[in-house]
């Protein structure tokens, strides 16, 4: 009996200990109030660089303290960062079906107003974590963005929307641009092929080559106005000589969406060239006979809505 309730007693302890380790701030208030989760690490990096994550969910769904958010913070802060976690509206939640849009370029419509709302309330994260960094503590100049999925698609397009002075972004801070962008299953949302018109930051685009819920290369294919996968995006980018790099995981799917915190060394590999000034570009195909396919590589994005 006593050594269970000092098991009890000990788990308690380390439960507060961890949750003492994070702090919920507001940082958008409106009709409906938006937060963000602080994470802190108990030894931090000398550059104070901090991460912000974007949580997936196909907009339908999410949370900012999911259990992969909070892998995604625990492997992060024991590298020494600052992770911040942050809310943003989710637009497909509790309303709309795809069947009810009865062509191609309402369903585009649909899904740039939701990218859209998504990506303006993560630079209000961004742009709140900028004026609180006195006392967060971090390094504004060293601010990494990521995400998974939904996630990926919005710090790609907040950097987008920031290297072409887009409506979406222009509550950043003048001048202001991430130190480098990684989205897990990204892409971008525009009419036309995507083209810069200032640099973007560094970014490693993460990506499965079966993905079809975030397609790896655009989605749809048959109209301009299309969501641009990473395939795309990286020859956009090495076209117009940005450093980017690409890791596509062959024959894996939407599986690729969560696999940061099984590649934080890849990941702090690449954010640590960014940090030392290197530009580098990196065209890697990844195969690996354990990452077997799921129902995630069976999935198309019409699975996921048509519920």
């Amino acid at each position: 009996m006593k050594k269970t309730f000092l098991f009890l007693l000990l788990s308690v302890v380390a439960l507060c200990a961890v949750a003492q380790q994070k702090q919920t701030y507001k940082y958008v208030e409106r009709d409906s109030s938006l937060y963000l989760d602080v994470y802190r690490p108990d030894v931090q990096r000398a550059d104070r660089a901090c991460v912000i994550a974007l949580f997936g969910g196909g907009f339908v769904v999410g949370e900012r303290d999911n259990s992969l958010q909070t892998t995604i913070a625990s492997q992060l802060t024991a590298r020494g960062y600052t992770v911040v976690s942050p809310d943003y509206r989710l637009g497909l939640k509790d309303t709309v079906k795809l069947k009810e849009y009865h062509s191609l370029f309402k369903v585009n419509d649909m899904f740039q107003w939701v990218i859209d709302i998504a990506t303006e309330d993560c630079a209000a994260a961004v742009a709140w974590v900028v004026a609180h960094s006195g006392e967060l503590n971090i390094n504004p100049d060293r601010i990494v963005l990521t995400g998974c999925s939904a996630g990926a698609i919005t710090v790609l397009q907040l950097d987008y929307c920031r290297a072409n002075s887009l409506p979406q972004a222009l509550v950043l801070p003048e001048g202001w641009r991430p130190a480098a962008v990684v989205p897990y299953a990204g892409a971008v949302m525009c009419k036309g092929k995507p083209k810069y018109k200032t640099p973007p930051a560094p970014t490693m685009l993460m990506h499965g080559t079966k993905d079809k819920i975030v397609a790896y290369k655009r989605f749809p294919s048959v109209v301009s106005h299309a969501l641009w996968g990473s395939y795309t995006m990286y020859k956009v980018f090495r076209k117009q000589g940005y450093p980017c790099w690409i890791v596509r995981y062959e024959g894996i799917g939407h599986e690729v969406a969560s696999f940061l915190p099984g590649s934080v060394d890849l990941f702090c590999g690449f954010v640590e060239q960014v940090f030392t000034g290197r530009r580098t570009t990196m065209d890697a195909t990844m195969r690996d006979e354990k990452l077997v396919p799921t129902k995630w590589t069976k999935m198309s994005v019409f699975d996921i809505y048509k519920q």
